[in-house]
């Protein structure tokens, strides 16, 4: 597909360093250069100003005794990038909507100049740089697989983390453990001139984007496409073709746009799957997708579903 890149979190090229991830006396060198910088991350949000990220220089007193957690996010202009978790700072008052589908709420840090805030990466998502995207994917990613593997899969022990945070080593029996990605297949099915969308339950009200569910082990792309329409929805599908990928760091998923042929039209949901599904045509989705619709509302900016209907309306998937 042209410009598959180009969907949110596409990647910029960013120069990982890999290499450096093990070489202590390298990344200390990184972190002590004036020209470092440090993405923070409270609970899952990152630090933006003016619906940007908001970097900090590493020597900045926030991060006073944050450096050994800090993750190596890679170089630009032979300059470190990093990112640091501060969820341990605990805010005044936490807004009921912080774990919700979408929390509009911003948090000041007392050391931090007003404005400079913690807000949720969905809000700011679809007009960040190509490097500003794949840096927050990247953090918020491996923060959250930080969070939610502190011990052993295989006994129970604690882990500690290595390689920069790209590494959990056990602490009891050795175990080397690293971050997770979900295969999840996202799809754009299509019965002549109409498109097939659906919602889940929770999602804001009016709310409809493309079906999507996980790649299970031993299933392809492709089966898994079939499998999930046919899921959720009854319907049959055809032909698949494979049109662009995208990090989805919520929490730490890999989405893959496909395309698909429907074979048939009769839609019978499972509720235990998804809320509703309907058929929407072309005119329909232009009006959804311009605002226009009475009753409707599309994916966010920068989601894949939000790309890939623009593009399907614009005759741009090829």
């Amino acid at each position: 597909m042209r410009d598959a890149e180009t969907v949110t979190f596409g990647g910029s090229g960013l120069d990982r360093a890999a290499h450096l991830r093990g070489d202590e006396a390298a990344l200390d060198t990184l972190w002590k250069d004036p020209k470092a910088q440090v993405l923070l991350l409270w609970r899952g949000k990152p630090l933006t100003e003016n619906d940007d990220l908001a970097l900090l220089p590493s020597a900045h007193p926030i991060l006073a005794d944050r450096q050994p957690a800090a993750v190596f996010l890679g170089l630009e202009n032979e300059a470190g990038l990093f990112a640091v978790d501060i969820s341990d700072w605990e805010p005044d008052a936490l807004p009921e909507s912080l774990n919700g589908f979408f929390d509009p709420s911003a948090q000041q840090h007392p050391d931090l100049p007003n404005g400079v805030v913690f807000r949720e990466l969905r809000g700011i998502m679809a007009g960040l740089t190509p490097r500003h995207a794949e840096l927050a994917a990247t953090s918020k990613a491996i923060v959250e697989w930080h969070r939610t593997h502190r011990f052993c899969a295989l006994c129970g022990g604690r882990n500690r983390l290595s390689m920069a945070g790209w590494q959990a080593t056990c602490t009891d029996c050795g175990a080397h453990h690293f971050p997770r990605t979900d295969p999840v297949v996202i799809m754009l099915i299509t019965n002549g001139n109409s498109v097939l969308m659906g919602r889940s339950p929770g999602w804001p009200q009016g709310m409809y984007s493309l079906l999507a569910g996980f790649v299970e082990p031993g299933e392809t792309i492709e089966g898994a496409v079939r499998r999930e329409v046919l899921e959720e929805s009854g319907i049959q599908v055809g032909d698949v073709a494979y049109l662009a990928s995208q990090p989805w760091p919520f929490p730490a998923s890999l989405m893959f746009g496909c395309r698909g042929h429907a074979t048939s039209t009769e839609i019978k949901i499972d509720p235990a799957e998804i809320e509703d599904a309907r058929w929407f045509s072309r005119e329909e989705m232009l009006e959804i997708m311009a605002g226009e619709h009475k009753d409707v509302t599309p994916a966010r900016k920068g989601a894949i579903a939000h790309f890939l209907i623009r593009n399907w309306l614009a005759d741009t998937l090829e």
